[in-house]
């Protein structure tokens, strides 16, 4: 193989949701394309017009927008090797048929659905190739008069690729290795379609990717299959030299149990299967996303590339950058790899410990404003630099911090039993008058000075302080005390105070 520039590709089909099993696929090609100094392109793949679903397309070139995996060329980014969809590329791939049929390594077909199915009736595990083809209405069978008679009447065909039997086929697979497939386990699949004047994806895939410059194909393990077709197709065309080197990843599998992940997974164990959330336009049935479900795209890239892939050392923790750098192909499994879904939240939650205060507080302050809340920034900025260390998802900062905002209207009472005794009232209201009269109301300017009146006063410790968080907070949570006083302020902290001493007697 020649040694040429580093061109990979993503290539999805405008059926639906964007699979997290494709997201994954696209970050490897575009780790290695970035690796390589390579390039990146974007095409779709539509020559199956009955699965078209409206809007597929826009959702998969926004989710990718959002995840930070960017293209060079491709559909809607333009570049020297369009058209890049395959439903623009009808006479192209019109051109290369007529060279399969006229070099004797494709026929036509004219068996109906009808024929075929009596023939798998009739025959135990049926496929058309080299020991059936003959049975068959085809080209192989029929005169020349006879098959340009009939496309002359209009009579639908396909086109199918004449596999000849009996030959080894070697895959070189960077994961996998050597892989040797006997083609007599191949059927003589359809290239073309006269329905449509399309291609199948067989055809249009060699096609798109030898006129593209396409170096490596990275895709997932379920191509495998079909990976020595696509070598013999290479073959037929005489463009072995050119042919890209192929990379099976391994399949996302279930969190428990066998198989591949699926959405019944998600929506069972309650996480995303798709990058954005879905709404399917044929039954109205909405699937959840990782963008709406509070994911940071930083902490889901860095989540799918270690699904399959390990940097050969212990960090878990990579920037895109460090992706880009430590990424190889020749570490990734050949065994599936389980879709930890929780880890995905633990990701989550050290990639919101990574971002500055300032960051979570602007994706905040909308839950806030949700909830009837106008808060100054910099108080929004001081509550999330005290407690994003204690969630997994901005969502969850409300659960935690909901108070500093909202006074206590009620007062927990198994924290209240436990902890305001026989002297608490009369306590809190000391400790108010002490407050009142702090001048310097920093952290640092309160805790003096209370803690200097506690011990003038003989009063234990754990019992003031006990109270004094509930009448602030209404429940036994939340950080340091003077964290929150020095948060809601002299007057703000006067006042809980003092409605708590009247609802707690």
């Amino acid at each position: 193989m020649i040694e040429r520039k580093v061109r990979v590709r993503f290539a999805p089909s405008p059926t639906g949701a964007l699979h997290i099993g494709g997201v994954r696929t696209a970050l490897y090609n575009y780790l290695f394309a970035r690796q390589h100094g390579g390039e990146f392109v974007f095409r779709i793949e539509d020559t199956d017009s009955n699965r078209f679903v409206p809007g597929a397309e826009e959702y998969i070139l926004e989710s990718f927008k959002w995840l930070g995996i960017h293209f060079d060329e491709g559909v809607s980014f333009g570049g020297e090797f369009g058209p890049y969809r395959q439903s623009e590329r009808r006479e192209i791939y019109k051109k290369y048929v007529e060279v399969l049929l006229d070099t004797d390594k494709a026929y036509i077909a004219f068996d109906t659905p009808g024929e075929l199915e009596t023939k798998r009736s009739e025959i135990a595990n049926f496929q058309y190739d080299a020991s059936t083809r003959g049975l068959m209405c085809n080209s192989l069978t029929l005169s020349k008069e006879e098959v340009d008679s009939w496309i002359a009447e209009g009579k639908q065909y396909v086109v199918r690729f004449k596999v000849e039997p009996n030959e080894d086929i070697h895959i070189n697979d960077i994961i996998r290795g050597e892989v040797v497939i006997n083609s007599s386990v191949l059927d003589d699949k359809v290239l073309y379609k006269s329905a449509d004047e399309l291609p199948t994806y067989h055809l249009a895939n060699i096609v798109d990717d030898h006129l593209m410059q396409i170096s490596h194909v990275i895709r997932g393990e379920e191509w495998l299959p079909s990976a020595p077709l696509h070598v013999l197709l290479y073959r037929a065309f005489g463009w072995e030299e050119t042919m890209p080197a192929f990379a099976h990843l391994p399949l996302l599998l279930k969190p428990e149990g066998n198989g591949k992940l699926s959405k019944r997974d998600g929506d069972r164990l309650g996480f995303p299967v798709f990058p954005l959330e879905w709404h399917d336009p044929k039954s109205g049935e909405i699937s959840s996303g990782y963008r709406e479900s509070g994911y940071l795209p930083e902490a889901v890239i860095n989540f799918l590339a270690l699904l399959g892939w390990n940097p050969g050392n212990d960090q878990e923790v990579m920037s895109m950058d460090e992706l880009i750098q430590l990424f190889d192909l020749h570490r990734c499994s050949k065994s599936g790899a389980k879709f930890d879904y929780k880890k995905g939240m633990w990701f989550n939650h050290q990639y919101i410990q990574q971002k500055s205060n300032e960051e979570i507080a602007a994706l905040f302050v909308p839950t806030l404003k949700e909830k009837g809340i106008e808060a100054p920034l910099d108080k929004v900025v001081a509550v999330v630099g005290m407690m994003k260390d204690r969630v997994s998802f901005v969502r969850e900062l409300w659960d935690v911090c909901s108070f500093f905002f909202v006074a206590p209207t009620a007062y927990d009472e198994k924290t209240a039993k436990k902890r305001w005794k026989e002297d608490s009232a009369q306590c809190m209201l000391e400790l108010a008058d002490v407050l009142a009269g702090i001048e310097d109301f920093s952290i640092e300017g309160q805790e003096k000075v209370v803690m200097a009146w506690i011990a003038e006063k003989g009063y234990h410790t754990g019992n003031i302080m006990n109270a004094f968080r509930l009448t602030l907070v209404g429940e036994g949570k939340g950080p340091h005390m003077f964290d929150i006083t020095w948060v809601l302020g002299k007057e703000e902290t006067l006042a809980r105070m003092k409605r708590a001493v009247e609802v707690l007697k």
